[in-house]
């Protein structure tokens, strides 16, 4: 039966653990725990790009991360606080957190078992070039992990060298969002009356300030999700005053 599910992963690149802040976010106290904590936090927020939420309506508390996590909640306090002043999260206007570098990290695909098709066929094809491995290394190293590296190590050019599949186009007014057919059609479900307003956007603005981002789409998405929170109402303390003559 085919599997039609979309599939969220985390891609993280080999000098992710030498970056300053979490370099110093594992020189802490508990800086290890912490950073565990990171990375189960990048995982949850995928599926909402980048935003920490139950589903679309419902945003993580910190009972529900320590949860989620299987830390106390204290611990999960202490390290939203430290997150927060090293910019790793953000938070938004309705409650939600925000994973601030999720667009360097997260990818997608159509199915897992189409990425595990591809990253065997790459492995199959490097093992027939080198002519160099040996069934005692294949046992040393069984096929599993080698998909795993397969996908960390290749997946930037995952789209470019699987045959028959249409490259990204450019979008927008000056020609310079780059988006698969899949993430346009997928902007254009997740926002029917946007899509066109946030790709221009998106567009202007990288002309104007020459700024690159890893992965249009999920910006397209940040920022959607950013404007819906600033223009969901906030709660506020009610009025109870009332005028002379008037009954509460």
């Amino acid at each position: 039966m085919s599997d039609n599910r979309k599939y969220y992963y985390l891609k993280l690149k080999e000098s992710y653990f030498d970056d300053d802040a979490i370099v110093l976010l594992e020189s802490m106290q508990d800086g290890m725990l912490y950073s565990n904590i990171l990375l189960k936090l990048y995982l949850k927020s995928l599926k909402y790009g980048g935003t920490l939420q139950l589903d679309e309506n419902i945003p993580y508390t910190a009972q529900m991360i320590a949860t989620i996590t299987r830390q106390q909640v204290g611990t999960v306090e202490r390290a939203l606080q430290i997150f927060m002043k090293l910019g790793l999260v953000e938070p938004l206007d309705n409650g939600a957190l925000y994973m601030s570098n999720i667009e360097l990290f997260i990818g997608q695909s159509s199915t897992e078992g189409e990425r595990k098709r591809r990253a065997r066929m790459k492995i199959s094809e490097q093992k027939r070039l080198s002519g160099q491995v040996s069934e005692a290394k294949a046992d040393i190293c069984p096929p599993e992990i080698e998909i795993k590296k397969e996908i960390d190590i290749e997946i930037e050019k995952e789209r470019e060298s699987e045959p028959g599949r249409a490259a990204p186009a450019a979008y927008g007014r000056y020609k310079n969002v780059i988006l698969t057919d899949t993430e346009l059609s997928e902007l254009k479900a997740e926002l029917p009356d946007k899509w066109e307003y946030y790709i221009d956007r998106l567009s202007g603005y990288i002309a104007s300030t020459g700024r690159k981002y890893k992965n249009h789409a999920a910006t397209i998405r940040r920022w959607a999700a950013d404007d819906t929170a600033k223009a969901a109402p906030k709660k506020g303390i009610p009025d109870y005053s009332y005028k002379e003559g008037e009954s509460l």
